[in-house]
């Protein structure tokens, strides 16, 4: 049966969060399993006191309450021993492309640190799921593994589900290939420059990809409108966003020198 080939190490990441919301909501718990070339496994598991009320709402879905968390670190405290510990990593995640990378990377953002991820290949198992069945992590675990989820939405219990999954998905499909880089070219989306997908690469461009500029480069936009980059900074958009933003500006204004 084919197996998962790895050159370096995979860190495949789970969160439990405050919400959706990757600029406003927190991570209350995180896992971690690094899985190395030779397949053996090192874990890491942290509840986190995110320094916001955690919704009932929220609360009902993974269990975790104000009262679980309020003696627990900060992310910011624990965030650099994450940092090591996934350092020369690539990374797999359950819908981790467009949520659990980019909240990680806010976090990390938060916490003063830069998470690099622009050289790591990023494998999104829900995107190999939808692309040849179309389901959800407990039906995914039932149909891939014929298990059933026991804990489900226990960070460390569905990142290792996402594992056992991307194993049973490669014994399965015979044209996914084996290696990383094969399976992060597989699940990857539209050419984004921010996780939130607000600015996103059109022929080599960068473009915006919300509101009334739509479909315009960035670079003409804020030449036309140089208050729209001091709206978007001071708007509710991801630290991601206006990091990339600024970039873009600042690349923009070396050239002018």
């Amino acid at each position: 049966m084919p197996t998962l080939q790895l050159k370096r190490p995979l860190a495949v990441i789970d969160l439990e969060t405050t919400g959706t919301n990757v600029a406003s909501d927190r991570i209350i718990e995180i896992a971690v399993i690094k899985v190395f070339p030779d397949k053996t496994t090192q874990s890491k598991v942290k509840r986190i006191n995110p320094g916001m009320p955690i919704p009932p709402a929220t609360t009902a879905i993974h269990g975790i309450s104000d009262a679980d968390v309020k003696d627990c670190p900060t992310f910011k405290q624990v965030a650099n021993e994450f940092k090591v510990f996934m350092d020369n990593c690539d990374l797999a995640g359950y819908n981790s492309n467009r949520f659990d990378i980019p909240m990680l990377v806010e976090e990390f953002l938060r916490a003063e640190l830069e998470f690099d991820v622009t050289k790591r290949k990023l494998i999104d198992v829900q995107r190999i799921f939808h692309l040849m069945e179309k389901r959800t992590l407990s039906a995914a675990y039932k149909f891939y593994c014929d298990k059933l989820l026991e804990n489900a939405h226990s960070a460390e219990a569905d990142a290792l589900a996402t594992y056992e999954i991307l194993e049973a998905q490669l014994g399965r499909y015979e044209q996914l290939q084996t290696d990383v880089d094969s399976l992060a070219d597989f699940t990857k989306e539209e050419d984004f420059v921010d996780f939130a997908r607000r600015i996103v690469m059109q022929g080599g461009v960068e473009v915006f990809n919300f509101g009334k500029n739509k479909g315009r480069p960035v670079r003409d936009v804020l030449k036309a409108e140089p208050q729209y980059y001091d709206w978007m900074m001071k708007a509710d958009f991801p630290l991601n966003t206006k990091q990339k933003l600024s970039e873009i500006y600042h690349n923009m204004m070396l050239k002018k020198i």
